[in-house]
């Protein structure tokens, strides 16, 4: 399949088609919603079909639904091939929040390059609740910033949907050195990949690739076509050196509610 087949598809499949288990999904004729069970969570809009004249109202009607959920807000994802063009203005107009633009990546795993098909000789391992102060360990190393937040998520995330989430750390000398999960949408085609960062000082050592070769095994073992990734500028060209295509680029936009009580 060429790049214009596959987001074709993945309009279809992932924005249009794919259901999350903490959100309820509602779909109108212009926009399709993920909206948050948890309340202190954001909801979000993945998918937006709207035109210069009706994008104002249709963004107003919008942040009023979102109001009256009482939640915390909501995330506007945009895709370059988005209508209208000027979209992104016409959010940022009515308050919303830009956040840095992202490269979304996709790999046909009908097309999976030898590398992740090999077995994996590094230690990766799949973890579960008790070991989530490891993928902790990482990320607060690469960002220096607090994780924990993270770790009351991935413990509600795998108690209530353990089907749906794989996590991985890679160790080195029994030491956490890099953190990446999965996700597998129902009435999709396409695996998610995020997280993947790896401490500075493990970096080019093959623990970055092992990690999503462990994910994409994972992924053509459950059925899945294809594997998807917003891509850091970091991730970006060792992805794309290995097999995956750009896409489209996404940038996300967000509307706090105003009136949010915890």
């Amino acid at each position: 399949m060429n790049t214009k087949e596959i987001l074709a598809l993945y309009d279809l499949d992932e924005r249009q088609g794919s259901e999350h288990p903490s959100y309820q999904l509602y779909k109108t004729d212009e926009v399709v919603r993920h909206v948050s069970k948890d309340l202190t969570r954001l909801s979000f809009i993945i998918y937006s079909n709207l035109t210069t004249e009706n994008a104002d109202a249709i963004i107003d009607r919008e942040i009023a639904f979102f109001k009256d959920q009482g939640g915390y807000g909501f995330e506007w994802k945009t895709y370059a091939h988005d209508s209208p063009a000027d979209l992104p203005q016409h959010l940022l107009n009515h308050g919303f929040e830009a956040d840095e633009e992202e490269a979304l990546l996709v790999m046909d795993l009908q097309n999976c390059p030898d590398v992740y098909l090999q077995p994996v000789t590094l230690d990766v391992r799949r973890i579960g609740i008790e070991q989530l102060q490891d993928v902790v360990a990482v990320l607060e190393g690469v960002y220096n910033t607090s994780y924990e937040w993270l770790v009351r998520q991935m413990t509600k995330n795998l108690t209530d949907q353990p089907d749906y989430w794989s996590i991985y750390v890679a160790y080195v000398d029994d030491r956490p050195v890099c953190a990446a999960w999965s996700n597998f949408p129902r009435n999709s085609q396409f695996a998610g990949l995020w997280g993947g960062a790896t401490l500075e000082q493990y970096r080019k050592r093959g623990i970055y690739t092992a990690v999503v070769a462990v994910r994409a095994q994972e992924a053509l073992k459950r059925g899945y076509r294809f594997l998807m990734v917003d891509a850091s500028d970091m991730s970006r060209p060792i992805l794309q050196k290995r097999g995956f295509q750009l896409l489209t680029h996404t940038t996300p936009y967000t509307w706090k509610n105003p009136d949010f009580v915890k």
